[in-house]
């Protein structure tokens, strides 16, 4: 059954409910989340189990004919059940349930602003609504000003956000750990806002999804001194060669033909943390797969230059066929899938526009048709690193190149937006690639909203701090990288771009661009190829990382070779944002068990209640007695067992569980 219903067609769903309460009620499946809408005031709350998480807060668009608002009246209500399942491309299960029940609640115009919608939703792990307007007579077109939505809490929540502070940004930063009370007007924190309700352990989240046709969020402080947060939109760019916003729009509607919807403001629910670490929620709530076929999007794991500053050993190693090759020599060593030529490769190639690049024509140090064609000798696919303004300038034909030339993927990088046009932007870049049967990885990329759903060809996506700040910062501490499982991850993959293998401690870490190194142990390494999020997944670090001195291959290397980086299914059995992890996953009958700490050690006692009948065979890799090593072993489990994982401070393991 579908999940969205045109704009166009809501008017006449609603004319069939009678208009009798002003309050209107939608719960869950399973009972214990429930949205309420005051028509009257305008107004909603949320609870779970009984329990407010969301105050009366005020709903409502600011439009440049009227506002949707309170004082709209209500003209009827039709409710919708939807027990669903749809299959995912790549990600973190094979499939996800599509159960919730609706409420589309039509009120009537109000002096100049139109007719309207407010389609709510309640699923057992969150609720969501947004705004329609459907084609109606006397209206084709209109401003979004800005929108009234709020978040009111019911206390001084514990919450953990990434406030960016302006519009242009790379929606990169840490999740800090904030009071509600401490949320400003001039805030700008991006999705997720992960709170706690002190209610036991349980957490909700507020984002977005199904963002097209309108600027993605960020979320202020109220301006009043009450507890919550506000959605501000960022205004239309209108000028796609410098950072010049316009302060007055912040989305332009067409209705013909279409009608119009905001995207789904989303309120993610859990008993715990881990619960919104499993939730594909926001994929959920997005528009379905606008590819019929998608048999050639494949999960992938691929060498890097870029991180480790083109460390190959080759006489002048950069930019050049001959660095390229090695890579490709050490893919296919590795077993890995691909390699990630990243910046430099096309004429003119810069992080800024220049108009006088190509990206459809390579350096001469780099000859290209030599290298596809060793790539393809070898089995190693290839992915291509472009500008987005260098990319847009020369969209069809540089995609029509790279068909032709058999690259698999492209990374997209710098767009440092999340205004309207620059999600139109998002939306014709995915199209146009999938089209020329091309992935893609966009980098300076705004949080997930779904879109991978609607372009299962965008298969991950930087907007995470992630292992490059380790080349000239010491942010990527592991309360970091435990952290962003239960923030950033909850709405979709991330390019984190894990793989180092020059392991530290914080007191021996130093900042350094070549074969940088981390501040995490060899375990930690390992543990982030089973947490982390990512069906296109980085092997960042030099080819000789991977290797001992002896020429075989380094604690860790064979297992990053060999673990998936899509899934058949996920469960979070334990762990705490900021503090630890542990996550389990199934491909096929195989498990993978991934573990990973903040600065303090701990010994973890893990249920396998997860497995089937019988006995299976566990190999477990574990923190050793220094950063870089490993400590191996191997028994026979069954599911009323637990298994003990030793971490060390800024420390991980992983095992595999196989029958």
């Amino acid at each position: 059954m579908a999940d969205h219903i045109r704009a166009a067609s809501l008017l006449a769903i609603a004319f069939a409910a009678p208009a009798w309460a002003d309050i209107v009620t939608v719960k869950s499946p399973d009972g214990r989340n429930a949205i309420s809408i005051d028509s009257d005031k305008f107004s909603y709350t949320v609870s779970r189990d009984g329990k407010r998480i969301i105050e009366p807060s005020p709903l409502g668009l600011n439009l440049d004919i009227g506002a949707l608002a309170a004082g709209a009246r209500l003209r009827g209500h039709a409710e919708t059940t939807v027990k669903d399942t749809y299959e995912i491309v790549l990600g973190k299960a094979r499939s996800a349930p599509d159960h919730y029940q609706q409420s589309d609640i039509a009120f009537a115009a109000n002096g100049k602003a139109p007719q309207f919608h407010l389609l709510v939703r309640a699923y057992d792990n969150g609720v969501a609504f947004r705004y329609a307007v459907p084609e109606q007579a006397g209206l084709s077109a209109f401003k979004v000003m800005n929108e009234a939505t709020q978040f009111n809490f019911a206390r001084d929540y514990d919450c953990w956000g990434a406030n960016m502070g302006r519009f242009d940004t790379s929606f990169e930063a840490e999740y800090d750990l904030t009071k509600a009370s401490k949320i400003r007007n001039f805030h700008n924190f991006i999705a997720p806002l992960v709170c706690k309700t002190g209610a036991g352990s349980t957490t909700f989240a507020i984002a977005e999804s199904d963002v097209k046709d309108y600027p993605g969020f960020y979320l202020s402080g109220r301006g009043d001194a009450g507890l919550g947060v506000m959605v501000t939109l960022p205004p239309r760019f209108d000028n796609s060669r410098d950072y010049r916003f316009r302060k007055t729009v912040s989305a332009s509607v067409q209705l013909k033909g279409q009608g119009f919807q905001t995207p789904w403001r989303v309120v993610m629910l859990g008993d715990a943390p881990g619960d919104l670490a499993a939730s594909s929620l926001i994929p959920t709530l997005a528009t379905p797969s606008q590819i019929q076929d998608t048999s050639w999007i494949k999960p992938a794991k691929t060498s890097w230059d870029w991180w480790n500053d083109w460390a190959v050993n080759v006489p002048n190693a950069g930019v050049n066929t001959a660095t390229y090759k090695a890579f490709i020599d050490f893919s296919k060593e590795m077993k890995l899938d691909d390699i990630l030529i990243d910046e430099g490769w096309s004429v003119g190639s810069d992080v800024e526009p220049n108009p006088q690049a190509d990206v459809t024509r390579a350096k001469p140090a780099m000859d290209m048709p030599d290298l596809l064609r060793y790539a393809r000798s070898q089995g190693v696919g290839v992915w291509l690193w472009v500008q987005w303004q260098q990319l847009d300038n020369q969209m069809d034909a540089a995609f029509a190149q790279y068909e032709d030339w058999g690259i698999k993927g492209v990374k997209v990088d710098f767009m440092n937006r999340n205004d309207q046009e620059m999600v139109d932007w998002y939306h014709k870049v995915l199209s146009k690639a999938a089209a020329h049967h091309l992935m893609v990885d966009l980098h300076g990329a705004y949080p997930p909203n779904g879109l991978n759903r609607t372009w299962p060809n965008y298969i991950t996506q930087e907007g995470v701090l992630g292992a490059e700040n380790n080349k000239w910062s010491a942010r990527i501490t592991a309360t970091h990288n435990v952290t962003l499982p239960f923030t950033r991850m909850i709405l979709g993959p991330m390019d984190y771009t894990p793989g180092g293998f020059h392991n530290a401690t914080p007191s021996t870490f130093v900042q350094r661009n070549h074969e940088p190194m981390v501040m995490t142990t060899r375990g930690q390494a390992v543990a982030m190829y089973v947490v982390y999020d990512s069906p296109f997944q980085m092997v960042s670090d030099s080819p000789a990382a991977y290797k001992g001195a002896d020429g075989k291959w380094a604690d860790g290397a064979e297992f990053i070779q060999a673990v998936p980086t899509s899934w058949d299914e996920t469960r979070i059995v334990a762990g705490d944002i900021g503090e630890y992890i542990v996550s389990a996953r199934r491909k096929g009958e195989a498990w993978y068990i991934g573990a990973m700490t903040n600065e303090s050690g701990r010994t973890l006692k893990v249920p396998l209640s997860f497995l089937g009948k019988g006995a299976y065979h566990a190999h477990l890799l574990q923190d050793g007695d220094d950063a870089s090593r490993l400590s191996a072993s191997d028994s026979k489990v069954t599911a009323t067992q637990t298994l003990t994982l030793k971490l060390a401070p800024s420390g991980g393991a992983v095992a595999v569980i196989t029958p």
